[in-house]
């Protein structure tokens, strides 16, 4: 059986097993979708008990979940307790915005997590890696939601360089008008993985150059440049390439917090909403679409290592 099977079939169990665990924790927090309507007198117990059954939750837990896994299964993940959509629907008009802001944000963290990792390690103890290790530690200190709010107040309101919030403007706009939206949110979500990326390259480089054959291609006489960006880099971006694709599905969690700041209309906003309304069936399938992606993603982190590095292939 390959790699890819085997992983597979190791997903599915683990999969039924988080369904479980979310689904009953989800229903034993307190309040639910009827929470709202209780609090409002105009609205009769005889409502209350007619709208519990028309959404199905006047039955036993066990018959929810299994009416749920079935539908889930079959691509039926329901209708959105809020304003009766059905949730793939939701869903869909929220994940370009959300694959968006990721994907800059990868781009913009390698952009700075690479070139500042290989440097730091090749100057080791200098001033640069100093000013480097201070910005890292810095960056990974920094609260999303306060580091946000403070480049709104900056950037935004104070200098009206970049729009504080949404992703065009109010009438529509070009490119560029979303370019510019991009901007604030993808520095926030860039910036704390960059900070730790940045620390897993300058220890992963430094672990190279201190190798054998990198002594021994200074002894022949190679140039330092040539050494550490054809040599040792390669060898250095094996371990970071796993933790980029591990983080790359953490980062739509982290995106909850900064699509709320900035009012990005991505899935964490609307993780948000449903959680505040215990809209049961959004927040199934959102937390089941993001433990999907780990695994996944997981199994990419392992496949890249196995292409990157000959020696772990079977």
């Amino acid at each position: 059986m390959t790699l890819v099977a085997r992983r597979l079939a190791q997903a599915l169990p683990l999969l039924l097993l988080i369904s479980v665990v979310v689904f009953a924790l989800l229903h034993a927090a307190p309040g639910g979708p009827l929470a709202i309507f209780l609090e409002n007198p105009n609205v009769r117990p005889e409502d209350i008990e007619r709208l519990r059954r028309s959404l199905g939750l006047d039955r036993p837990l066990p018959v929810q979940y299994a009416a749920w896994l079935k539908g889930f299964v079959t691509g039926d993940w329901g209708y959105s307790f809020a304003d009766g959509r059905p949730v793939t629907v939701r869903m869909g008009e929220r994940l370009p915005a959300t694959l968006e802001l990721i994907l800059a944000s990868l781009v913009l963290a390698l952009t700075a997590a690479i070139p500042a990792g290989v440097l730091a390690a090749a100057r080791r103890r200098g001033w640069f890696d100093r000013g480097v290790t201070l910005v890292s530690l810095a960056g990974i200190s920094l609260p999303a939601f306060w580091f946000g709010l403070l480049l709104q107040l900056l950037l935004a309101i104070s200098l009206g360089w970049l729009p504080s919030s949404g992703r065009t403007s109010v009438l529509g706009g070009d490119t560029l008008d979303r370019l510019r939206h991009l901007v604030l949110p993808a520095t926030v979500l860039a910036t704390v993985h960059a900070a730790v990326w940045t620390r897993y390259m300058r220890s992963s480089m430094l672990t190279q150059l201190a190798q054998r054959y990198v002594l021994a291609a200074h002894g022949r006489g190679i140039p330092p440049r040539r050494v550490t960006f054809r040599h040792a880099l390669r060898n250095a971006l094996l371990p970071l390439a796993t933790i980029v694709f591990l983080d790359a599905a953490i980062m739509v969690s982290g995106a909850v917090v900064t699509e709320s700041v900035f009012a990005w209309p991505g899935l964490g906003g609307l993780f948000t909403e449903a959680l505040a309304r215990r809209d049961y069936s959004v927040l199934m399938a959102f937390l089941m679409l993001s433990s999907t992606a780990v695994i996944l993603l997981n199994l990419a982190a392992d496949l890249s290592y196995r292409l990157l590095d000959p020696r772990v292939r079977e």
